[in-house]
């Protein structure tokens, strides 16, 4: 065989995109040989968090074999441990006593009302104005990045189980944030010359069609929104749906549109979510990825540190280093946030911060682009750099990569050391000092908001 025809790419056929929800769990045929009491299990979590997979992560992702241990199964289906003990026995009794609907709901809802819904200030602290207005479905918490939520967009081909924005799936309306207005979203990005950054995020803007996402991003290339540089699109359709930039009906669109954008001089960057290496190893995945690229955009990639997924060094050296083979560049390793079911996933910052060292000792320079472990918190994205003794005191050592205010960017400080500690509120200031040193100003911007809103 020639060198030609080993580099070949292989056909990719197309496939018929079929998903199950909470109501469809019984219909997924791979289930059936699972424990009773394992599938019982599901139906309780999954009332009170949401639950979505389709047929190319049931046959292309998980290692049947392996369930329930299998990274991707523990990514995307429902475990016990998900839900607090007390919570998980309240709904479970109410199943199995057959109570009436609107029992159950409203169990449901205090139950995720108590799992902290919208961290770190994305319901009010990150809420932008325009002309004294709330502007709904986006966020501006970093002076030159502002984040869109498109409604076509608010949605995932699969969800992940641990979920930051799990609230935007229950179909509750208070707890979910969307804009289908390019209109208001241009018109702020024109009044907000210091926005260099749009990322469009949800959900999953990759769900939506070529023609609503060009809705959203044609009118960047107006004069008016020059300083608009880089357009991010967070999405999980590499792993979930790489058929969307491969087979997909309106697939060559989607790249076209790419292709405009960068010709028009802006700079694409597909932020895509890889929690574990199974989800690249597939060979739709690896066109997909191999289109966008050759569009010009770059793939970067990020997830969090989650127990049951990820929690080894030496997995996050194979994907790391088979992102990097891809094309693709390590971004983030994030710390699992403060919400849903973090105490299922969550793991000490310590803990973290040895499992990101260990991993990058193994890996090559090409790959150590990666920031972590990260903690998207009230102040910023604060990493954790390391643990250290001065004098005489052992302490964490931190700083933050982004911050709500930019004077706070970069600048190193110090925790007590506290070995089971997994958020930045569990930390307390070491060398005798009583706060940390943005907090006194995190409190009044936290103020000044508070009072802007109730003014509109």
């Amino acid at each position: 065989m020639n060198q030609r025809a080993t580099l070949t790419t292989p056909a990719i056929e197309a496939r018929p995109f079929k998903v199950y929800t909470q109501r469809q769990l019984d219909k997924i045929e791979a289930l059936k040989g699972l424990p009773e009491d394992l599938l019982f299990d599901m139906q309780v979590v999954s009332q009170v968090l949401p639950f979505r997979v389709n047929d190319y992560v049931i046959d292309e992702l998980i290692d049947w074999q392996a369930v329930p241990n299998d990274p991707v199964f523990q990514l995307t289906f429902p475990q016990r441990g998900m839900l607090k003990p007390e919570h998980f026995d309240e709904v479970a009794q109410l199943l199995k006593n057959q109570a009436p609907a609107a029992e159950l709901k409203a169990a449901v809802e205090r139950i995720r009302e108590d799992l902290n819904p919208h961290p770190a200030g994305q319901m009010d602290m990150n809420l932008p104005l325009l002309d004294g207005q709330p502007l709904q479905g986006m966020q501006h918490k970093y002076q030159e990045t502002v984040l869109f939520f498109p409604s076509q967009g608010q949605v995932c081909h699969s969800y992940c189980t641990f979920c930051f924005r799990w609230a935007q799936f229950v179909g509750d309306k208070d707890l979910r944030f969307s804009s289908n207005e390019a209109e208001t979203l241009h018109t702020y990005l024109a009044e907000h010359t210091e926005v260099t950054d749009l990322l469009l995020t949800g959900g999953d803007p990759m769900v939506m069609k070529a023609k609503h996402l060009r809705r959203y991003l044609e009118g960047l290339m107006k004069p008016e929104l020059a300083h608009v540089q880089n357009i991010r699109i967070g999405s999980k359709s590499l792993s979930f749906w790489p058929y969307r930039f491969v087979t997909d009906e309106d697939a060559n669109e989607i790249l076209q549109l790419f292709r405009e954008l960068i010709a028009a001089g802006k700079h694409i960057a597909f932020m895509a979510h890889f929690n574990h290496w199974q989800e690249m190893d597939t060979p739709v995945c690896r066109e997909a990825v191999r289109r966008i690229r050759a569009t010009g955009a770059e793939i970067r990639t990020q997830a969090p540190l989650l127990r049951h997924i990820n929690d080894d060094a030496d997995q996050w050296v194979k994907m790391w280093k088979m992102q990097v083979q891809q094309g693709m560049i390590p971004y983030y390793m994030f710390v699992e946030r403060d919400t849903g079911a973090r105490h299922y996933f969550e793991i000490p910052l310590v803990e973290a911060w040895e499992i990101y060292r260990t991993a990058m000792k193994q890996v090559p320079g090409l790959c150590r682009t990666a920031r972590g472990p990260s903690m998207s918190a009230d102040p910023g994205k604060v990493e954790i750099q390391g643990v250290t003794e001065i004098h005489g005191e052992k302490v964490m050592v931190l700083r933050l990569i982004q911050g709500r205010d930019a004077d706070w960017v970069q600048k190193p400080f110090f925790a007590k050391y506290n070995d089971q500690a997994t958020w930045l509120n569990h930390l307390e200031p070491a060398f005798g000092e009583e706060k940390f040193f943005y907090e006194d100003a995190l409190t009044a911007m936290e103020e000044s908001k508070t009072a802007l809103i109730a003014k509109a």
